[in-house]
């Protein structure tokens, strides 16, 4: 880790942090006409994901508004076996930091689903499809924690769901978000993370906290280039990792790499595949932290996932350290998987923990 500089850890960070659908509500016996939500944003239609369909479960996009007022994108998936009258617990899922929901978070929404959940997978605030109309891929630790509480809003007003038996779900940098939100949102009965990210602390301290005076020198370098954005009127892009990573590159950059920028992941919307962050909105993320109230969680379940051998496995360590003397908490460690295995290997995500996990810890 040595050798990366200062902005080539940022630029690290900020990158990868961390045919018609078909099936739809129309086939499942369920009042879909009574289900609340807004629908302000164009949005895609048709099955765009990097991952199959499954024939079995439901599907529909939908649209919602978190408290600043951004319309938020999500995909709703549930098992076709739904009958109306149905009422079936419920999990909000977001993440990895800069993906989009026909990523990662889809494919963990799908399967949950077909083990009998209503999931809902949503952009996170000014990424994706989510967004107020203008502005683009900004980030805001306030407001990631906030869209987590909005998709329990959603969630918790449909006819088919239970409001007393919804969790959340974070992904990679939206991980430490949802351990977040769940400290702040006394509805959210249950939370859990998979190979999570504290996105502010490798933000402001570099990896393994290698670099802990990066954070003044990064403070002046975006306020600096705030000046030009003044005058021009223009937000500038934030760093990007090159289009291939050296040789002599990190492991896990290369396994970024290898998903975001490839067929194998690559979304035309997800940030880490095409994009870059706008770099002012860095600021509020090297100016907070993030679970410093994980305590509070207590006595709700919480359940932490991570890959054993995965260069991020110190935060979910961490994170599991820092809920105190909660007795419902879990540590599980993935053997022999890294990082990304966790982004789309279902052979080592493991779906029956999650599965087992919330089934059991949002019965009232």
């Amino acid at each position: 880790m040595k050798g990366l500089t200062k902005i080539a850890i940022l630029a690290s960070v900020l990158a990868f942090g961390s045919g018609i659908g078909g099936a739809s509500y129309a086939a499942v016996p369920v009042p879909i006409t009574e289900m609340k939500h807004v629908k302000e944003v164009n949005v895609v239609e048709s099955w765009d994901k990097v991952f199959e369909q499954n024939q079995d479960v439901a599907h529909e996009k939908v649209q919602f508004k978190n408290r600043y007022g951004v319309t938020l994108v999500g995909d709703l998936y549930m098992p076709k076996s739904v009958k109306e009258g149905d009422k079936l617990q419920a999990i909000a899922i977001a993440g990895p930091f800069g993906a989009v929901k026909e990523q990662v978070s889809g494919l963990y929404a799908q399967e949950l689903a077909s083990r009998g959940f209503v999931t809902l997978a949503f952009d996170p605030s000014y990424s994706g499809e989510s967004t107020d109309g203008e502005v683009k891929n900004i980030v805001s630790s306030e407001i990631y924690t906030e869209d987590f509480s909005a998709a329990v809003d959603f969630l918790g007003i449909q006819s088919f769901v239970d409001r007393d038996e919804i969790g959340v779900l974070g992904i990679c940098g939206l991980g430490g978000f949802a351990l977040n939100n769940a400290a702040m949102d006394t509805r959210v009965k249950a939370v859990a993370t998979s190979v999570m990210y504290d996105m502010p602390r490798v933000i402001q301290n570099g990896y393994n906290d290698s670099n802990k005076d990066s954070r003044e020198s990064l403070l002046k370098v975006i306020n600096e280039d705030r000046w030009s954005e003044a005058e021009s009127g223009e937000l500038k892009d934030g760093p990007r990792i090159n289009p291939e990573p050296s040789e002599n590159a990190p492991q896990f950059i290369k396994e970024y790499y290898d998903y975001y920028r490839t067929s194998r992941g690559y979304h035309e919307r997800s940030v880490n595949s095409s994009g870059a962050f706008k770099q002012a909105s860095m600021l509020s993320i090297l100016n907070t932290k993030i679970n410093e109230f994980s305590d509070s969680i207590n006595p709700r379940a919480v359940l932490i996932v991570a890959g054993e051998n995965a260069h991020s496995r110190y935060f979910s360590e961490d994170a599991y350290n820092a809920l105190g003397d909660n007795k419902n908490k879990e540590l599980y460690l993935v053997p022999d998987a890294v990082h990304v295995d966790l982004y789309d290997n279902t052979e080592k995500i493991p779906f029956h923990k999650f599965s087992e996990f919330f089934h059991n810890n949002l019965r009232k």
